[in-house]
Formats: C-alpha cells, sequence, structure tokens
C-alpha cells in the first residue's frame, strides 16, 4: 500500500497523495472531458481502498467541481451556459438522462459481477475512441436522439463504476455534432449534475458509507479546475477532438487490458 502521508486539518483527515492524484486526474477530466473518475477509481483501490468506500467519495467530489469545472469553462469562453443557450439545454438534457440511468445503476451495483460491468465499460469507450479517430474530418449533424441515449448509458456507467461518463458523454457529442471546445465544458457541467442523484442514493442506502476520501478529493479536484480551462481556450478544435479521440481509445485499451491481466 502506498504511503498517503495523512495530517489532519481541523478535525479532518486529508491524504495528500490523494489530493495530487485528484488534482491529475481532474486536470485531464476537466481539459478533455474524460479520465477523472475512469482512472482514479482503479488507483484508489491499488492504493488499498474498498469500492464503497472510493465511489461515493468519487461522486461527491465530481459534483462539486464538475459544477466548478462548468461555471470556469463558462467563464472563460469555452462555452455558454446563458439562458436558453443550447449548450445549457444540452447539459441540462444530459442530467436528466441521470435521475434513472444513474438511479439504477447505484442498486444493481452491489450485485453485478464487476467483470461484466469492466468488460462493458471498456468495450464500449475503445469503440468510441476508434470512430472518433476514423471521423477526425467529418462534419456530424446534431442529434437529440444520440444525446439522449448516450447520457442515459453514460450515467448508468458513473453510478455503477464512479467512472466510465465522460468519455462516452464527450465522444458521444462530438459524434452527435457539438464541438469539441463545448464538449469539453458540457460535459464537466453534465457530470457535476448527474453525481447529485448518485450521491443521494448512496446517502439514502442503507449501507454504511465512509465519507473520509472526499475532503481531500474535492480539495485536489478543484486545485485544477482553472488551469485546466485555460489550457481548452487556447487548443485548436482539431487538435482537442485527436486529443479526445486518443485518451478515449487508451482507456477503453487499458480497461480491457486489465480484465486480462
Amino acid at each position: 500500500m502506498i504511503e498517503l502521508f495523512d495530517v489532519e486539518i481541523f478535525g479532518v483527515e486529508i491524504f495528500l497523495v490523494v489530493i495530487l492524484l485528484a488534482f491529475l486526474c481532474e486536470f485531464i477530466d476537466s481539459t478533455l472531458g474524460m479520465g477523472y473518475g475512469t482512472a482514479l477509481t482503479p488507483v484508489l483501490i491499488l492504493v488499498g481502498f474498498g469500492p464503497l468506500a472510493i465511489v461515493p467519495c468519487v461522486l461527491l467530489s465530481e459534483l462539486i467541481t464538475g459544477i466548478t469545472a462548468g461555471l470556469v469553462h463558462h467563464k472563460v469562453g469555452n462555452v455558454s451556459f446563458k439562458r436558453k443557450s443550447i449548450h445549457l439545454k444540452i447539459a441540462l438534457v444530459l442530467a436528466g438522462c441521470s435521475v434513472i440511468g444513474a438511479t439504477l445503476a447505484v442498486f444493481i451495483a452491489i450485485n453485478i459481477p464487476k467483470l461484466w460491468l469492466n468488460t462493458y465499460i471498456g468495450l464500449m469507450v475503445l469503440g468510441m475512441g476508434v470512430i472518433i479517430l476514423l471521423t477526425l474530418n467529418k462534419d456530424f449533424r446534431f442529434s437529440w436522439k444520440k444525446i439522449i441515449g448516450l447520457g442515459s448509458i453514460a450515467a448508468f456507467n458513473k453510478g455503477m463504476s464512479g467512472g466510465g461518463y465522460g468519455p462516452v458523454v464527450t465522444g458521444g457529442q462530438i459524434l452527435s455534432g457539438v464541438n469539441g471546445n463545448n464538449a469539453v465544458g458540457i460535459t464537466s457541467l453534465a457530470e457535476g449534475l448527474t453525481c447529485v442523484v448518485g450521491v443521494i442514493v448512496f446517502i439514502a442506502s442503507p449501507e454504511i458509507i465512509d465519507w473520509g476520501l472526499a475532503p481531500s478529493l474535492i480539495i485536489g479536484a478543484i486545485l485544477s479546475v482553472p488551469l485546466s480551462a485555460f489550457i481548452v481556450k487556447k487548443m485548436p478544435t482539431k487538435t482537442l477532438k485527436i486529443a479526445i479521440g486518443l485518451i478515449t481509445l487508451i482507456l477503453g485499451l487499458i480497461t480491457i487490458i486489465k480484465l486480462l491481466l
């Protein structure tokens, strides 16, 4: 088990290594619209934390940092969440899809074999990465049906494992006709709103939840948000699309390879 270098501040235990891990994973997530829960959850498991000590805390930290990141992306101009804007409508529709998807997923998560879940998420994410890279020069017509379908699937992934949301929603928006820079900002806000459902269900569940990781995760993740939003603003759209496709592909491959080892 890795030494976490914990300190106590105002009676709250803070893990310095967890802050660093959260910072790095959220930096990737807020820059490319994916990677926080997908990368952080397995790393924390390797460190020695149990799934029920990780997933609720990851959801809570993403609730706070996702909404914060969305607002920062709006502030610097990567996306517009003004009233009646198409970007706000997409974010709210994606979040709305989470009510059924995430709620159902949390109740199933305790019983479903993890092998099935990881195989499903790995193949889906891998497939989306391949499609994005093969269609770099193709423009897609905007589709609400795709947005709603992918939002529901992504919310299910998030509730089941704490990850698998960003790759599906960010990649799915690009394949649904949304600009890459806009997709990152929309995903940040939608993911934060999506996590509200999962957190409420965990709080209401009869299981005793350990929230000890939450403060460290929240601190590390929030610290990365301003830098991430600035980089997205400066990154050319095609470069961002290539990066999103490559990261989606890599995350899918890693998930599948882990199943074979």
